[in-house]
């Protein structure tokens, strides 16, 4: 049997997307190794967002040359380099952009048939096509990714996810509810909807009203169809949203729909309403508080985390200020934070990049003292509180303990039961709060789950920031 290892970097669609050519290739006979030593072939699935994340694939790819196996160069780096990358890597047998992953088992199979190394790196823009899940009961996550659009049409300008992504194309609803039907019949017990800015999305087969806004979303609409019909899902969330779509119906859905986590991950990018303008955020800092604090007021209890850009072209001692100042203001309960990177293609190109590199580093690391803070206080309040989890495995290999999440989206750690398998939802107690999680013990079995561990897959994450939100 043919082996197959599947290298991931960056954000959760390019985890998405893993998934889905892992299961392409086990169609077409493929079994799969962690070891690229032991494979017959090799993808690195790229990510473009951030200058490391490129340097990673080339320092990886230029390892595994002198393997004996097919080299495949998937995803953003893929779609932003294309013939470039072929000329400056030789060795490549391949590269597969983000819409054309779909050829993956064709073009594997003309390669192994002595083809030259080819480029497929096109957007499907006239007709959008989507991975779904393969329907396969014996290997059910307990959380599976659905995607319900690609694309971003927001413009940032330090993002190049419009040039590695191409438009906002949207899958049509009833294909993501039955997407949806059928992961939850295999047992499914979460789903997270996937989206450069997924709160933006438009159901393609519902005609636009001839006096609706260009930017209405009918994300909020998506999300009861989900709730009402596949009941059997316990949680619901998505990534990433843009603060400008956190529209009125939005707010409703989450004050309406039990199934929606009590977590928002909504990226600001900066405090200073300066810095917005520059990057390009059409929002104010006054405009992302109040939206804020109306998911807050709409769902009681709800934590909110963000994604943080330091050392933006231009950014002051005063700007920075501004950020930290946002921090304190909204209180996350995490977020990610980035040194700002140049990106090809990306309208911040023209600014000139002038905070020095150990003062960024000095602001990120400001951030996080900030962020960490925060975090520890928040977890701290959790102590002595009853929180429903979703189980989804062992804390570790090999560990006698469980991991499982709130609907907060923290992490708590309880010893195994045997009541207690992957996909339970339990009832527990918090019994020690952490740097980065809590420990508790279970007090009852609210929904019994019995979930087959998902096939594995390599995976190196870097941290980015979040495609187009």
């Amino acid at each position: 049997m043919k082996s197959a290892c599947l290298v991931t970097f960056g954000c959760q669609m390019n985890v998405h997307d893993s998934q889905r050519m892992e299961e392409l290739l086990r169609a077409d006979g493929y079994s799969f190794v962690d070891d690229p030593e032991q494979a017959d072939v090799i993808v690195l699935n790229t990510c473009s967002v951030r200058e490391k994340a490129e340097q990673k694939l080339r320092s990886e790819a230029g390892r595994l040359k002198r393997l004996d196996a097919l080299l495949i160069i998937t995803g953003c780096v893929a779609q932003q380099e294309g013939e470039r990358l072929l000329r400056s890597m030789p060795y490549i047998d391949a590269i597969l952009g983000p819409d054309n992953l779909h050829e993956l088992p064709a073009v594997l199979r003309t390669l192994e048939g002595g083809a030259p190394p080819q480029v497929r790196a096109s957007f499907d823009t006239d007709a959008p096509q989507f991975l779904v899940h393969q329907a396969d009961t014996s290997n059910t996550p307990v959380s599976a990714y659905v995607t319900t659009m690609k694309g971003c049409n927001e413009r940032c300008s330090f993002c190049i996810v419009p040039y590695t992504r191409g438009p906002e194309r949207y899958r049509q609803a009833d294909d993501i509810v039955q997407e949806i039907q059928r992961l939850a019949l295999g047992g499914v017990r979460e789903i997270v909807l996937l989206g450069q800015t997924v709160n933006s999305y438009r159901d393609p087969s519902v005609p636009m009203a001839a006096d609706a806004h260009p930017d209405e979303s009918q994300f909020a609409a998506l999300l009861r169809r989900i709730a009402h019909e596949a009941p059997s899902i316990r949680r619901l969330r998505y990534t990433s949203p843009h603060p400008r779509h956190v529209t009125p119906d939005l707010l409703r859905a989450h004050a309406e729909i039990d199934v929606l986590a009590t977590h928002v991950h909504l990226p600001v990018q900066s405090g200073s309403d300066r810095l917005l303008k520059r990057m390009i955020r059409r929002y104010t800092r006054e405009e992302y508080v109040t939206r804020a604090n109306a998911l807050r007021a709409a769902r009681a209890g709800l934590t909110l985390t963000t994604d943080i850009i330091v050392g933006f072209p231009g950014e002051t001692d005063e700007d920075f200020a501004s950020t930290l100042s946002l921090v304190d203001e909204v209180g996350f309960a995490g977020l990610f934070g980035f040194k700002y990177s140049p990106r090809p293609y990306t309208p911040a190109l023209k600014l000139r990049d002038d905070v020095a590199p150990e003062l960024k580093q000095e602001r990120l690391l400001a951030l996080f003292e900030k962020s960490e803070s925060q975090l520890r206080a928040i977890l701290a309040t959790r102590v002595g509180t009853r929180q429903q989890i979703l189980i989804e495995g062992p804390s570790r290999p090999g560990a006698k303990t469980l991991a499982g999440r709130t609907l907060h989206n923290e992490i708590v750690h309880v010893p195994e039961s045997p009541q207690a398998t992957m996909g339970s939802i339990a009832t527990v107690e918090v019994l020690r709060a952490n740097k980065h999680s809590l420990e508790g013990r279970i007090e009852s079995i609210d929904f019994a789950g019995e979930i087959a561990q998902v096939p594995s897959f390599r995976r190196v994450s870097l941290p980015v920031v979040s495609e187009g939100a």
